[in-house]
């Protein structure tokens, strides 16, 4: 098919390229002309694992031809659907904020009323129930002339995409969610992932649009609520002198638990679970109802970096000291440093009275504009050497390899929050939960 991807940040870029790999001719919408120059010269504008083989193989001069990217909107014209990639960043309230959705809409609709043809638009930024239908929609209506479910069609497609793996995600789901009100526009989203449904054999779920947007929100809610909970249990653990990780293997042979998720630490971040648990948890107290358990996996998860520092504290006399990060980016994979553990972990320091040094393999320049008073460092060894104490923020393969490496270091404290560091003698360890 013919498919147009308005915006091009984590998961449009990603989405588009994999429709290409797909078989499907695509066109990247975005309004920043320096993504659009380097999709269409075969790189990728983002740091994610196995997207720039696929924006290589399929965009630029030596590509297949089947991926490429603009500015224009009229670039809709030429497509049979087109999915809604932009960000619904964060209110101060912990409600999402859904004007660029609404400033995206608005254009694709006047681009609609260029044209008599039948056209399927498939939201798949994350928006919580009712905004698809109730916010979305009109603004199609209003600026396109059309009505929905005769002129054109509109669905709801959540990802679940996870920043270090998206292309593997997307290539290989758990599941499919396709969401519609209309079925002319949930065919042609049955045709849209044909392709992916044949190749894999992925379960599909077929429901109306409200249903889709609250999936991802249930799904993201009960993962970062297991994570809390793991955590609580192995801030318990610490506590009674018990190994938090022998705990979480044997309670993961329960079918009914599962062994994923189960790796207790400093906490979880990124752009998803922080953000959904936040805007899910503000919905439904605009209706309402104040959910105990989701408020009480944020108040878990915001207490993690502060038992790092206490932890680090308990051997480190933090103020005059000088203690290295190791681990920028919320998680391996991705030099995304949005809701990372780092930066409460390094203000914290900071305010404890310590010097920090900091390194991460890829997320350097990225953490430049949220921590400026810090000294970065292009390798673990420089952080460490001369070093006071040390923090592992983030679970890095590299950080695993690490040994006399803590030899350089002024004291040899590690207080490791990602249980990535092998214990030995010469060197304090202290596990953040065990």
């Amino acid at each position: 098919m013919r498919i147009s991807i308005i915006g091009s940040g984590y998961v449009g870029t990603t989405v588009a390229a994999c429709f290409a790999d797909l078989g499907h001719d695509v066109v990247n919408i975005d309004i920043d002309e320096k993504v659009v120059e380097a999709i269409n010269a075969g790189e990728a504008p983002i740091h994610e694992p196995g997207l720039q083989d696929l924006i290589t193989e399929h965009a630029g001069s030596d590509g297949t031809g089947r991926l490429r990217a603009t500015t224009d909107y009229d670039a809709v014209l030429d497509t049979d659907v087109t999915f809604l990639c932009l960000p619904t960043p964060q209110n101060d309230d912990g409600s999402i904020d859904l004007s660029i959705m609404e400033t995206g809409a608005t254009q694709l609709g006047a681009t609609l009323r260029k044209t008599d043809d039948w056209r399927t638009v498939v939201v798949k930024s994350t928006v919580v129930p009712g905004s698809t239908e109730d916010v979305l929609t009109p603004i199609l209506e209003a600026e396109s002339g059309k009505t929905t479910g005769k002129g054109f069609g509109v669905g709801m497609n959540p990802e679940f995409l996870r920043e270090g793996t998206a292309v593997e995600d997307f290539l290989n789901p758990d599941k499919l969610v396709l969401g519609a009100d209309d079925d002319r526009a949930l065919g042609d989203m049955r045709e849209v992932f044909g392709p992916l449904v044949d190749l894999t054999d992925a379960p599909v779920v077929e429901t109306d649009t409200r249903t889709a947007e609250m999936i991802k929100y249930a799904n993201n809610g009960f993962l970062a609520t297991k994570l809390s909970l793991i955590n609580d249990l192995g801030n318990i653990c610490k506590e009674l002198g018990v190994d938090a990780y022998e705990v979480a293997d044997a309670i993961g042979l329960d079918d009914r638990i599962g062994e994923r998720f189960l790796r207790s630490g400093v906490g979880w971040g990124g752009s998803c679970f922080e953000k959904d648990v936040s805007a899910i948890i503000a919905a439904a107290g605009e209706a309402g109802y104040e959910p105990p358990l989701l408020n009480a996996a944020v108040e878990v998860n915001d207490g993690q970096p502060e038992r790092l520092i206490e932890l680090t504290a308990d051997h480190v006399d933090l103020d005059g000291a000088t203690v290295a990060v190791l681990g920028l980016a919320f998680k391996p994979g991705t030099d995304d440093m949005r809701n990372s553990r780092a930066v409460p972990v390094i203000r914290g320091l900071r305010e404890s009275g310590a010097t920090v040094t900091a390194y991460d393999p890829v997320a350097t320049e990225n953490a430049r504009e949220y921590l400026d008073d810090v000294d970065y460092t292009d390798s673990a060894d420089a952080a460490l050497a001369g070093a006071d104490g040390a923090v592992v923020v983030t679970d890095w393969d590299e950080f695993a390899t690490l040994d006399e490496e803590f030899d350089a270091m002024a004291d040899p404290v590690v207080v490791d929050g990602r249980r990535i560091v092998e214990r030995r003698d010469g060197i304090t360890y202290e596990g953040l939960t065990w």
